[in-house]
């Protein structure tokens, strides 16, 4: 193999060539950085963050893929991973994991103690979410605090505290997580029952629709919440009105369960998480 092909393995394993999940990770972020700085935040805080996101996003992704390497061959969607293909050695993945939680942990000595101490527990979240998928039929609801572990950090970053209000923005962001990963359960539902890997996607059985409906509600409440705790005004209710358009679209899409329209519904979540951040932003700047 070439240096150039071994370069793309590489960058396919931290999923590089498909930021879906980093702007997943972005969005909820960001919010928080704005909230808790009541508008624009530190421009040294909000590009670590940025590239923090990138980073650990690939962290997660490569932590994943090794944890996986053995089932990924027998499902359909991730038979071609760099790991379960063979393109790249175990050894090499968790070097770059070493290397990508070093240049993590670099970005965070940047700021201040208590972002440092936050930040221990959200690797030891993102080294544990990819073997829970072994022992429960809930590793979403485990994803959603890890998905959700940059919002404290980013309250800590931009205050050196942790208020009320984030723990709102973390709420909505853990059922919102909850709720568009089942969607993607939903897609590789099939090949998980096969090789014994579990998800809420299994746990909801035919009752899927309504429970991820009852998080994406949940989700919608706990935004709101977040919202009038910082006091925010017609924009953000705007943008919360077309965040539930985005919720009964994605309904829609997941309604016969096929497999494409679950994971389009999945993929929809980056526009829903997008307008609702813009909207925030415009609120404070009108």
């Amino acid at each position: 193999m070439s240096l150039r092909d071994k370069l793309d393995a590489y960058l396919r394993l931290a999923r590089m060539d498909r930021p879906i999940g980093t702007f997943l990770l972005l969005w909820p972020c960001l919010m928080a950085l704005v909230l808790a700085a009541g508008g624009m935040p530190d421009l040294k805080v909000l590009i670590i963050f940025v590239i923090g996101v990138v980073v650990m996003r690939a962290c997660g992704c490569i932590i994943n893929d090794y944890a996986d390497r053995k089932l990924d061959s027998h499902v359909e969607r991730t038979k071609s991973r760099p790991l379960a293909s063979g393109e790249v050695t175990v050894k090499e993945a968790l070097i770059l994991f070493v290397v990508m939680g070093l240049l993590a942990f670099a970005l965070v000595l940047m700021l201040n103690p208590l972002v440092v101490q936050l930040s221990f527990v959200g690797i030891i979240l993102t080294i544990i979410y990819p073997f829970t998928k072994r022992f429960t039929n809930m590793p979403q609801m485990f994803l959603g605090v890890v998905w959700s572990w940059s919002i404290p950090m980013a309250y800590a970053a931009q205050l050196g505290t942790v208020p009320t209000e984030a723990w709102w923005l973390f709420a909505a962001n853990w059922c919102w997580t909850v709720a568009y990963d089942t969607m993607y359960a939903m897609v590789d539902r099939d090949d998980d029952l096969k090789v014994g890997i579990k998800s809420t996607a299994i746990l909801f059985g035919r009752l899927d629709r309504q429970i991820i409906g009852l998080f994406q509600l949940a989700a919608l409440g706990c935004f709101v919440m977040a919202g009038l705790s910082a006091d925010r005004g017609l924009v953000f209710a705007l943008g919360i009105l077309t965040f539930i358009g985005f919720g009964l679209y994605q309904q829609k899409l997941i309604f016969d369960r096929e497999r494409a329209p679950c994971l389009q519904a999945f993929l929809n979540n980056n526009w829903a998480g997008m307008t609702l951040f813009v909207a925030l932003g415009a609120d404070y700047l009108i």
